[in-house]
This record gives structure tokens, C-alpha cells and sequence, in this order.
């Protein structure tokens, strides 16, 4: 479900966001259910077929997993992509980009743990880059992860594919692939579990605040 492109705005930042658990490590699990793991397994083949009609293939493409959950769906995505298109390399076309350095509410939240940036062998110069992250709210990932593609090669274009779209944008981002739209109250929090890191797939929804951006 294409709705645009990842679009950047330079902009003073508004109130911080309540950090969520560390990386690596869930919240305890709790409130509705909202998406089960075959639906998270039909979401994703869902977005491989759109990445792939979109880019009229997969000959330039390159899948950023945003750690630390978008990371595990982007290698997800790119088996599938291979899937359908049998003489792409699916380790080929993934890296990670970690975005830590560049995220605008660093200095109020100082002690980060950093994660890695591991592009592609071929890069991303020139290249169709999309970026892959679990849960799209408040879109200020997004920026620092734009700002730091930007430091890393030119793309012949940046598109963005989600888990997750949970709303409440503070910058124009949205993004071109959503595997579920799911409305939500500033008091909820939307927690998202992958097997690779968590032992199980699931998105769930409960009113323990805030956690995603």
C-alpha cells in the first residue's frame, strides 16, 4: 500500500519520547494482540510484492534494517524478494543503519547503546535503498535515518517500508509499504516481537505509554 515517499523536514524538535526497553530486550508482555505471526508472515510477503512491482524488480535494490527490530524484518523481506525472484542473493541485498549519532533528542538522552551500520557490498550509490523499521510514530527515526544515509552514498531514490504505522507524525514522513495501519492513543503502546530476537512474532497493543518513534 504505496502512500509516498520518506520525506525529510528540518524542524526544532518537540517534547522527548520516553525511551523503550534496551536493545535486545522486550517489555513484559501484555495488553490485545493485534497482529498474530502468520499475519506478520502474510504482511511481509504482502510488502515484498509491492517493493518488487514498485521498482519494476529487485536488480537495485538494497534493504536497510533499521536496528534493532528492523533489522531481522528486512532480512525476512529480502528472502522473500529472492523468493520471487530467484537469481537475487537475498544476503546481498541487506545491511543495517544505525542511526543512534543522528537522532535530534541525543543530548537529552546522552548514554545510547550503538549499534552497526553494514551496507551492502555493492553500497548505495545509485541504488534504490529501502528502509525497513518495525514501528513508524512519530517519524524522527526516519530523519536521522535519512541524515544518515546521506553521509553514506547518493541512492537513485529512498523509499520506506513498515511493520507497523501507529500514526501521530511530528515531521511529513510516511511511509510507501505498511503492513497494518493500526489507529492509535498517545497513551498506547504498540511493543513488537520477532522471533530472531524475542523467540516469538507478535504485535501487541497495551495503554503502558509510549515506546516507538
Amino acid at each position: 500500500m504505496s502512500s509516498g515517499p520518506a520525506v525529510p523536514f528540518s524542524g526544532a524538535p518537540s517534547s522527548p519520547e520516553p525511551p523503550g526497553p534496551p536493545a535486545g530486550r522486550t517489555a513484559p508482555i501484555g495488553g490485545a494482540e493485534v497482529l498474530t505471526a502468520p499475519e506478520i508472515t502474510r504482511a511481509l510477503t504482502r510488502i515484498a510484492h509491492e517493493v518488487l512491482e514498485r521498482n519494476k524488480g529487485g536488480q537495485q535494490l538494497v534493504l536497510l534494517g533499521i536496528p534493532t527490530r528492523g533489522l531481522p524484518l528486512a532480512r525476512r523481506l529480502a528472502r522473500k524478494i529472492a523468493e520471487v525472484e530467484p537469481d537475487l542473493d537475498a544476503d546481498a541485498l541487506v545491511g543495517s543503519l544505525d542511526v543512534t549519532m543522528y537522532r535530534d533528542d541525543l543530548h537529552r538522552q546522552p548514554t545510547r547503546t550503538l549499534g552497526s551500520t553494514d551496507l551492502p557490498p555493492g553500497g548505495v550509490d545509485d541504488q534504490v535503498v529501502v528502509l525497513v523499521d518495525d514501528v513508524l510514530f512519530s517519524g524522527r527515526t526516519i530523519r536521522a535515518a535519512l541524515d544518515a544515509l546521506n553521509d553514506l552514498g547518493r541512492p537513485r531514490a529512498v523509499q520506506l517500508a513498515v511493520l507497523v504505522d501507529r500514526g501521530h507524525r511530528e515531521l511529513p514522513i510516511r511511509a510507501d509499504f505498511v503492513g497494518k495501519n493500526l489507529p492509535t492513543s498517545l497513551a498506547e503502546r504498540v511493543q513488537v516481537r520477532v522471533a530472531e530476537i524475542d523467540e516469538v512474532d507478535s504485535v501487541r497493543i497495551d495503554g503502558a505509554g509510549l515506546a516507538e518513534d
